[in-house]
C-alpha cells in the first residue's frame, strides 16, 4: 500500500513536470507583443499551432509503459483523445490562417510558396492525415499489430520531425527558448516512445516468454 502511494505520488510530480513544458511556451506565445493589432483570425491560427506542438510533446508519454505514466487500461483512450484534439488544432491552425489569407495558405498547399518552413508544415499536415486514414481503415486492410506499430512509428517520427523544423523556422509569436525547449522535449518524447514500442517492450516480452519456457522444460526434481 505504501509503494503504491509513493507510486501514485511520483506520477502526478512527473505528470505536473510535463504539464509544465508543455504549457509554458503556450503561455509565452500568448504573452508575445506581436499579437497586438493582429485579427483575431491570425491569433488563432497561430495559437492552435503552439497548443498542437505542445500537446505533440504530450502524445506519445500518453502511451508510456516505462515507466507507466497512465493507467493500462486508459492509455489507448487517453492517445486516441489526443490524437483527435491534435487533428482539430491542426484544422483549426490551418482554417483560420486560410481564412485570414486564401492566397498565401494556398501556395503553401501547393508548395508554391517562397518559405522552407511551409514545406515542413506540408510534410506534416500529410504525416497526421495518412497517420488518421491508417488508424480509421487497420481493421478493413486486415493490418497486424506489427505491421501497424511500425508504420504509425515512422509517421510519429515524421510528423515531430517536419513539425519542429517548421515551428523553429517560423520567427512568430514563439518565445525563442520556450520553443526550443517544447522542440527538444518532443523529439526525446517521441524517439523514446518509439524505442520503447518497438524494440524494449519486444525485448521484455522475448525475455519473459523465454523464462517462461525455461521453467516448462525444467526437469522436475525429486522431493527428499
Amino acid at each position: 500500500m505504501k509503494r503504491a502511494g509513493v507510486d501514485g505520488r511520483l506520477r502526478v510530480t512527473i505528470w505536473l513536470l510535463i504539464a509544465l513544458v508543455a504549457v509554458v511556451p503556450i503561455a509565452a506565445a500568448a504573452a508575445s507583443p506581436l499579437l497586438r493589432g493582429r485579427e483575431w483570425l491570425w491569433i488563432a491560427g497561430g495559437m492552435a499551432g503552439v497548443v498542437a506542438l505542445s500537446l505533440l510533446f504530450v502524445q506519445p508519454l500518453l502511451m508510456a509503459a516505462a515507466p507507466p505514466l497512465t493507467a493500462v487500461r486508459d492509455r489507448i483512450a487517453w492517445h486516441r483523445w489526443g490524437a483527435i484534439a491534435i487533428v482539430a488544432l491542426v484544422a483549426l491552425h490551418i482554417g483560420a490562417l486560410y481564412a485570414y489569407s486564401p492566397d498565401d495558405v494556398t501556395d503553401i498547399l501547393l508548395l508554391a510558396a517562397p518559405t522552407s518552413f511551409s514545406v515542413y508544415g506540408v510534410i506534416g499536415m500529410w504525416c497526421l492525415i495518412l497517420t488518421v486514414a491508417l488508424t480509421s481503415t487497420r481493421r478493413l486492410l486486415r493490418l497486424g499489430y506489427k505491421p501497424w506499430r511500425i508504420v504509425h512509428s515512422v509517421l510519429a517520427v515524421a510528423l515531430a520531425g517536419s513539425s519542429v523544423v517548421h515551428a523553429i523556422q517560423i520567427e512568430g509569436a514563439m518565445e525563442d527558448y520556450s520553443k526550443l525547449a517544447i522542440c527538444l522535449a518532443t523529439l526525446a518524447a517521441t524517439t523514446a516512445a518509439v524505442l520503447e514500442i518497438n524494440l524494449f517492450v519486444p525485448m521484455r516480452q522475448r525475455k519473459l516468454r523465454n523464462a517462461k519456457a525455461e521453467r516448462g522444460t525444467r526437469p522436475a526434481t525429486s522431493a527428499m
